[in-house]
């Protein structure tokens, strides 16, 4: 077998991967990246759309053209990247004559290959929900796709699924191969969201939705699926108050369906490796280090939670591997203190933060709200508030943390930080 050693290896060869393997090249430490595809870049090579890079480059990009300037830095940086290669087993407790290594077993066009390290960044990304996650009834017709398996058939494969096309759950994917169908000469009949507010964010709604007269029904469910060979057709039933209203039914003829409805962490190695998995986000849980429950290994990106924006993404990650780096120095936060999703709070990342260093602070809201306010308490005291114009689930919401909000606070390794939103 052949083996390599490395002092950090970066599970994922996308934006995050990418990103983070830069930092730990940056900071003096050998490093490698295994992406399963024949490709760097991850999701965004199929995403030809604009909109991408405005905070990180400070200018509009398509997806290709965001993951190219990052692919050319870790061409020239001379990172090992092996392509075509996918991790089949993970250990993280293995032994060797230098200590305590991770051990990853890879498949590749080589052969299987050995590689060990004593720091692993898992930034996999994530997968999405399809028909079996949300149990649509109905036939089993050929014609119904993953939004994501349908942008990739237009822009990549150069094939269209379909004529006359219904969307059923409103996240950004979705929103974006409305457009995208629309361009090409489908008809978008609709979209069909079960909330009564739109999951994607606001900017989508505008340019994909409403620039282009597509019907959006919220607090509706799709209640049937008619066809035998392909589909003919869906059922579409109003909600009132949380309850189906049947008498409000009605019919959208349709030969293709795309499902939005969500995304959800790969994490299948990280479960393998002893990962604890937050319920909230299916990402793992990190300490203010981005660090897993398993010492030595970090997670970040849409592997950890689900980002709006690739720019994000690309922040979380230089961090990731910036701790990733003080941990190979042996340098780690002496004091970390609990974290906990409030009132009107789905989930806050990381579990736990370091008062003696800058903190980010993500989170999503579980409600729709104007003219909020977003306050962080430390018992029955409020440390600091920020006020928001307005928050909805489908945007992320940041907050940042600096040693002086804990000036003269008395904090030890038991105190929680609440966020809240009121």
């Amino acid at each position: 077998m052949n083996i390599k050693s490395y002092d950090a290896v970066v599970i994922g060869g996308g934006a995050a991967g990418m990103a983070a393997a830069l930092e730990l090249h940056s900071s003096g430490f050998s490093c490698a990246v295994i992406e399963r595809e024949d490709h760097l870049g991850g999701i965004l090579m199929q995403c030809i759309h604009n909109g991408f890079g405005l905070h990180e480059f400070k200018e509009e990009l398509t997806g290709p053209e965001f993951a190219e300037r990052f692919i050319e830095r870790v061409i020239k940086s001379k990172i090992d990247v092996y392509l075509n290669t996918t991790v089949t087993k993970f250990t993280s407790d293995g032994a060797s004559q230098s200590g305590k290594l991770k051990e990853l077993i890879c498949v590749s066009p080589r052969g299987v290959i050995k590689i060990e390290s004593k720091a692993v960044l898992l930034a996999m990304g994530c997968r999405e929900r399809n028909r079996g996650n949300i149990r649509i009834p109905g036939s089993r017709p050929a014609g119904i796709y993953t939004a994501g398996l349908a942008q990739r058939l237009v822009n990549i494969e150069g094939y269209i699924p379909g004529k006359e096309v219904v969307i059923i759950g409103s996240g950004d994917i979705g929103l974006i191969m409305a457009r995208r169908m629309s361009w090409v000469g489908c008809k978008v009949k609709a979209v069909v969201e079960i909330m009564p507010y739109p999951a994607g964010l606001t900017r989508n709604i505008v340019q994909c939705l409403q620039d282009f007269d597509i019907p959006l029904y919220l607090s509706s469910q799709t209640t049937n699926v008619y066809g035998n060979n392909c589909v003919e057709g869906i059922e579409v039933t109003p909600m009132e108050n949380g309850i189906l209203a049947p008498y409000k039914s009605f019919k959208i003829d349709c030969d293709t369906i795309l499902l939005s409805v969500g995304l959800i962490p790969e994490n299948e190695l990280s479960r393998a490796a002893g990962v604890d998995l937050n319920k909230m986000t299916n990402g793992p849980v990190v300490d203010s280090s981005l660090m897993t429950n398993v010492d030595g290994v970090f997670a970040c990106g849409n592997v950890l939670h689900v980002h709006d924006l690739v720019d994000w993404v690309c922040e979380e990650s230089r961090r990731a591997g910036h701790y990733a780096a003080d941990w190979l120095r042996g340098a780690v936060p002496s004091l970390q203190i609990k974290t906990k999703a409030g009132s009107h709070i789905r989930y806050v990342n990381p579990a736990r933060i370091a008062p003696e260093r800058e903190n980010i602070i993500y989170m999503r809201s579980m409600t729709v709200k104007s003219d909020a306010v977003l306050e962080m308490r430390l018992g029955d005291r409020v440390i600091r508030s920020r006020k928001e114009r307005y928050i909805q689930p489908s945007e992320m919401i940041s907050f940042k943390l600096n040693p002086k909000d804990f000036e003269g606070l008395d904090i030890n390794a038991e105190s929680v930080l609440e966020f809240s939103v009121n």
